[in-house]
């Protein structure tokens, strides 16, 4: 666990390919949403206010973001596996949280679009091969970098968990 509260787990460090690690990250995507489901459970308006840090974004903005960005993911492998190494769209994430839905829909909304979102995503890439996971790539411009399948599943498994963390870490330091 890190000390630093923008980083409740750590920052992401990509993982070589194994089994093991490709089955711990598919369940977290699959049970992402019940994480988030659990992690929000019993808090009022008030509290889903609450920046989970200083200078942070509110827990209803994290749980809309999370549905924001996990809707980009799941296009991205999409694209992975159906196109050679497309070019995927950056989004300016802080500029989505600023819109009115975020401001005005019930988290619960986000959280039914991830039920629903995640059971697609999960079916979608279950049964992917080592060698589609490590072959098959997208480009992101923003950072001028090519991923592979397997950065960016890596990379969201830790997203989900990193985000659920900050929910989290905030119940226990308010004692909710």
């Amino acid at each position: 666990m890190s000390t630093d509260p923008r980083y409740p787990i750590g920052q992401y460090a990509p993982q070589p390919f194994s089994e093991k690690q490709l089955q711990e990250w598919l369940l977290d995507i699959k049970f992402l949403p019940q994480a988030l489901e659990l992690a929000i459970q019993n808090l009022d308006e008030a509290q889903l206010d609450t920046p989970y840090r200083e200078g942070g974004w509110t827990l209803k903005q994290v749980m809309h973001h999370v549905a924001d960005s996990h809707m980009n993911a799941y296009t991205r492998f999409k694209l992975g596996l159906t196109e050679e190494q497309p070019t995927i769209k950056p989004y300016d994430e802080v500029a989505w949280t600023a819109l009115a839905d975020v401001a005005t829909v019930p988290v619960n909304v986000s959280l039914t679009l991830l039920h629903a979102l995640h059971l697609r995503w999960y079916e979608a890439i279950k049964d992917l091969s080592e060698t589609v996971l490590l072959n098959r790539s997208v480009i992101h411009p923003q950072h001028g970098k090519v991923f592979t399948l397997w950065h960016l599943l890596g990379m969201y498994a830790w997203h989900g968990k990193h985000h659920t963390a900050h929910i989290t870490s905030l119940r226990e330091q308010k004692g909710w």
